[in-house]
Formats: structure tokens, C-alpha cells, sequence
């Protein structure tokens, strides 16, 4: 059958697995080092979302990196998230490799597309490339190595450096937590929670291995980064809101006839 004319086909979006659905805000792994308090979105987020305005919510997508030493488990993370496998003999990343994992966070569909960046300085210029326009920057460490620790500032600058101020949530997250007692585990986290704080960072430890809290840090990613998005979205409509009168505003389509010098097409008042 012919396709009506002015319509675009779309392709189905095929539904989120059950076990990658947000409905509840995901709480921080300490309060000594997380990005925010709160236990629920933001109230405008919820509100877009139970309204479902097209003109805020829709399909989104966040860039992650993943940036770190050489064999600290950057590739174990992201393979127990995404593939929920561990295999202790994983090659070293060559340049940069990704994903794209698939949500639904407070009913909205919703990706993060994870990069996964070399450790070896040789890549580095290959690597620093893909930095660019990452909506979060995910600094790794071996918790049985405290010289990886010491090189997260070094990363976190590179990545950084090809951001814009403000721009990235950062994580510092410490990796391998089944090799070390819990004795050991406290000793190297106050080091690291301390050092989160001077990244402005928000603390993990996890353990690619056993996969302990490795799926509650990656929802944290992308609950945060989602809700970013949403407030970005939002605020960018209120920008497009035209003064009609005291307290009433009508809203500007992007792709308003107004451009043309005609009466906007479509407009809402607020």
C-alpha cells in the first residue's frame, strides 16, 4: 500500500527490558560524595513526563566516556552492565569501543551511549577525540592499586578538556572491590571519597566480578543524565515563550510560520 504523502515511516521502537526500567530515583552509593541528596526527579521532570509532552520528552540519548589506567576493569565494567558477562582475560581496548544500552526512565525511552576509551598513553590522542560532547565522565580506578587513583585527576583534565564547563556529571568510580577486605576497602575509599570531592565527583565502588553495585551505579548514570536532559529540554521552551500579557505566554513552535512572516501555526498557551 502506497505511503500517504507528507507522512514519515517509523520503525517501531522495540520495547525496553523489564530489568532496564527507572520508575524511582536511584540513590547515590554514600552521601559524603554524590552529585545530589534527592530521592525523587526533580518535580518538573515528573510532571513532563506523566504529561508526556512531545515537545520536552521524547527518545533521548546521553554520551558517556569512560576514561581510566590501563587494566583497571574500565571494559569489565561496562560488559557485566551491558552484556552481564565477566571474563577475567579481556584484551586491552584498542583506541575506543562502545554501547548503546536502552531505558525507560519514568516512562520515557531514553539511551546511553557508552564509550569505552584505551588506557595506554599511546591511544590517548585517538581517545581524546571521542571525549567531546560527553554528558558524563566516568574516571576508573583499581581499588588495589592506589597509583590509579592518584592518575584519575590527570584523566578527569583530559576529558574535561575537550568539554564545556558545567557540561559533564563526573563519577570517580573505584573497580575490583571482591580483592580486598572490607578493612582495606574502607582504608582506600576514604582516599577516594576525598579525592571526589575536590573532582566534584560522585563515589562509587564496584566490582565487575561478582557485579556488586554495578547495575545500581549504571541506572544512577543514567537517571541523572536523563534528568539533566529533561531540565535542558524544558528550559529551552521557556526560552521560546513570548509575553502576551500579565502572566500569560504563548509558546513559539520551532518550525513556526512566524519565520516567514505569518501567524505561528500551532500555538499553546501556558
Amino acid at each position: 500500500m502506497a505511503r500517504p504523502a507528507g507522512r514519515a515511516m517509523r520503525a517501531p521502537l522495540l520495547p525496553v527490558s523489564r530489568d532496564r526500567r527507572i520508575s524511582a530515583f536511584p540513590v547515590c552509593y554514600t552521601p559524603e560524595a554524590c552529585l545530589q541528596l534527592r530521592e525523587d526527579f526533580h518535580a518538573q521532570v515528573r510532571a513532563a513526563c506523566q504529561r508526556r509532552n512531545p515537545g520536552t520528552v521524547g527518545l533521548k540519548i546521553s554520551k558517556v566516556v569512560v576514561v581510566g589506567d590501563l587494566c583497571v576493569g574500565k571494559t569489565s565494567l561496562i560488559n557485566r552492565f551491558c552484556k552481564e558477562v565477566f571474563d577475567r582475560d579481556y584484551k586491552a581496548t584498542i583506541g575506543v569501543d562502545f554501547e548503546i544500552e536502552r531505558f525507560e526512565i519514568a516512562g520515557v525511552p531514553y539511551n546511553l551511549q557508552i564509550w569505552d576509551t584505551a588506557g595506554q598513553e599511546k591511544f590517548k590522542c585517538i581517545a581524546s577525540a571521542y571525549y567531546r560532547g560527553a554528558e558524563v565522565i566516568i574516571t576508573v580506578f583499581d581499588l588495589a592499586d592506589i597509583q590509579t587513583l592518584d592518575h584519575t585527576k590527570r584523566w578527569l583534565e583530559d576529558a574535561l578538556r575537550e568539554n564545556h564547563p558545567g557540561s559533564s556529571f563526573v563519577f570517580l568510580v573505584g573497580t575490583k572491590k571482591d580483592l580486598l577486605s572490607n578493612a582495606e576497602s574502607e582504608r582506600t575509599e576514604r582516599d577516594a571519597i576525598r579525592l571526589a570531592n575536590e573532582m566534584q565527583a560522585e563515589y562509587w565502588s564496584v566490582s565487575a566480578k561478582t557485579g556488586e553495585n554495578v547495575k545500581d551505579f549504571f541506572f544512577r548514570v543514567a537517571a541523572l543524565a536523563f534528568e539533566r536532559s529533561v531540565l535542558m529540554e524544558l528550559e529551552k521552551s521557556c526560552n521560546r515563550l513570548l509575553p502576551i500579557g500579565t502572566g500569560d505566554f504563548i509558546r513559539i513552535e520551532e518550525n513556526a510560520a512566524s519565520s516567514r512572516g505569518s501567524p505561528p501555526s500551532n500555538l499553546n498557551c501556558c
